[in-house]
């Protein structure tokens, strides 16, 4: 399929798009390139997701259980790619989060405000494109849910 430059707005935004996506990236230069772990990037989407009023939590029923495990470890912390898988390339990244929202909180505004952070967080911190951010809501935190989680009574005080 050919493009043809015209005066018209459809043309020129094609044609302006088209420009843009071949012209070089910022971590690739001529005095050479810049590599970002997969890592780097599950961290910074799993941050810039939680940062968003509505989520609860990232990550399914598995990951979240073991985290709650490794929380009861002293010294041990969830860690910030819990939920977050990343492709990441070398100009530009994907990202799949599964997350949990509280209940009552409108989901696909939640969906929309969670796409927006990770994408502004990630292309600003690493200069790569997102291409995606897929949103897969795994389940609703219910307020009754803390309520059977009781705290132990401290063995030492």
């Amino acid at each position: 399929m050919t493009q043809s430059t015209s005066t018209t707005t459809g043309s020129t935004t094609t044609s302006t798009a088209l420009s843009q996506s071949a012209s070089p990236s910022v971590l690739q230069t001529s005095q050479g390139n810049t590599t970002i772990a997969d890592g780097v990037v599950q961290k910074i989407a799993g941050l810039a997701a939680r940062e968003v009023s509505g989520v609860y939590a990232l990550g399914g029923g598995a990951a979240r259980a073991f985290g709650a495990l490794r929380e009861r470890i002293p010294g041990a912390s969830q860690t910030a790619g819990q939920g977050v898988s990343v492709e990441v390339g070398e100009k530009q990244a994907a990202v799949d989060l599964d997350i949990v929202t509280e209940y009552g909180a409108p989901i696909a505004e939640i969906a929309r405000s969670v796409r927006r952070n990770v994408v502004n967080a990630v292309e600003g911190m690493t200069g790569l494109q997102v291409t995606e951010v897929n949103i897969a809501v795994n389940d609703i935190h219910l307020p009754t849910d803390d309520e059977g989680q009781q705290q132990e009574p401290a063995r030492v005080q």
